[in-house]
């Protein structure tokens, strides 16, 4: 006999338990593999009229850098809100109050009106962990991708001085985040969580990948796994990689482990050597991280979230709960958010507006440096900093004055 939370079982029964669960995890991954192989086409946004863009600010600071965001989206796309081709809505209620109330990782109210939008800007959300005082609902980002299919996560990282000119590809609704919250306690000493890797899931990731370095003139595809350890999922995703490289005979492409990959990332002699690189989920996080804390932190860096029908564009750092306790929260770095704004821009087709944003944020964050965001008081406010954006995109010499900092 065994103890199982308090109830006495036998093996067998400890066992059978685990099977009927497991079969159940099958089962809704079949069912997903499915929707993958019937999906749409991709949504041609030129022919939308009003491109919808839904604003949600989330949790902590989220609201906040939000707003600083969207005032400047409205300021570049003035024309187009006035003649009808673009419209905002701000959509209320993906807190975690509202999350805990509803035990929902995105209440059905905030799903739907989420689904009427074309493309998202979203700021961070808090996502519960032991000792909180939240229940344990799933996060609101991973759920979002999943209900909205965002099977790419995008971020660009550029370190000029370093020669560091980096796009990730980190595959989003499957790996070892999709089951996250589907893990079972067989027994008191025995916990076991699941890890997926599909066929069409890994094909659509690495070939976008693999598009895009060669519509871009990008020789050098970069892929991440563990296959020399986690054998059957990472071995599938590296033995896809291996076939479609294959379709793409003008782009040469390597493969690395997570370990090392975090290691050359930061190795002064290896670092321009990456430039698109493509890898699972909970790799894809890891990695894209320590690539932002190169670039200047977690606040420096936006994140795109691709599907066929919806798009979802973020920040990639947390909510900071201590900033807005602290009665701090007007002094956060929008930066990351902003960025997200200029890759929503870029995604929709405004790709001179897009142009523009991150130029103006290249001048204000790299270069000129007038303002400094500190997260405190002694720094610049996130709507200081707004203003700075703005005024810098202004200036009709702004293409000239960028390049001069390139030289």
């Amino acid at each position: 006999m065994i103890e199982n939370v308090g109830v006495s079982m036998t093996y067998n029964e400890a066992i059978e338990k685990a099977k009927e669960h497991f079969g159940k995890v099958v089962a809704e991954q079949l069912e997903r593999i499915e929707r993958m192989k019937s999906a749409e086409e991709w949504i041609d946004y030129s022919k939308l009229r009003p491109i919808i863009i839904g604003i949600v600010g989330g949790d902590g600071i989220g609201p906040i850098i939000c707003k600083h965001a969207h005032r400047i989206l409205e300021f570049l796309l003035e024309e187009e809100i006035k003649n009808g081709k673009v419209e905002f809505r701000v959509i209320e209620g993906l807190t975690i109050e509202n999350r805990a109330k509803a035990m929902k990782a995105i209440p059905d109210d905030v799903l739907e009106e989420i689904k009427k939008c074309h493309v998202i800007l979203k700021g961070p959300t808090t996502t519960p962990k032991k000792g909180d005082p939240w229940p344990n609902i799933e996060s609101a980002n991973v759920a979002m991708r999943r209900e909205l299919d965002l099977f790419a996560n995008v971020r660009p990282v550029k370190v000029p001085e370093l020669g560091i000119d980096w796009i990730f590809f980190r595959e989003n609704t499957e790996g070892a985040y999709i089951l996250g919250s589907k893990g079972i306690n067989v027994t008191d000493d025995l916990a076991v969580d699941f890890k997926v890797i599909t066929t069409p899931g890994a094909e659509r990731i690495i070939r976008l990948a693999f598009d895009y370095a060669k519509k871009n003139n990008i020789n050098k595809v970069t892929v991440v796994t563990k296959a020399n350890v986690v054998k059957t999922t990472d071995g599938k995703f590296l033995n896809i990689a291996e076939k479609i490289a294959k379709e793409y005979p003008g782009v040469e492409w390597d493969d690395w482990f997570i370990d090392i990959m975090t290691a050359k990332l930061i190795d002064p002699n290896r670092q321009k050597e990456f430039r698109v690189v493509v890898l699972p989920n909970l790799y894809g996080d890891i990695v894209t991280d320590e690539a932002a804390q190169i670039q200047g932190g977690v606040g420096t860096a936006g994140s795109a979230n691709i599907g066929k029908r919806y798009a979802m564009f973020e920040a990639i750092h947390g909510t900071a709960p201590r900033m807005v306790e602290e009665g701090r929260a007007q002094y956060a770095d929008p930066s990351s958010i902003i960025k997200a704004a200029a890759m929503l821009l870029n995604h929709i087709g405004f790709t001179e507006k897009a142009k523009k944003l991150e130029m103006a944020l290249d001048i204000c964050t790299q270069y000129e440096k007038k303002l400094r965001i500190t997260g405190r008081s002694d720094g610049a406010t996130g709507e200081e900093f707004a203003e700075y954006i703005m005024e810098t995109i202004k200036n009709p010499d702004l293409e000239n004055k960028w390049q001069s900092y390139q030289k």
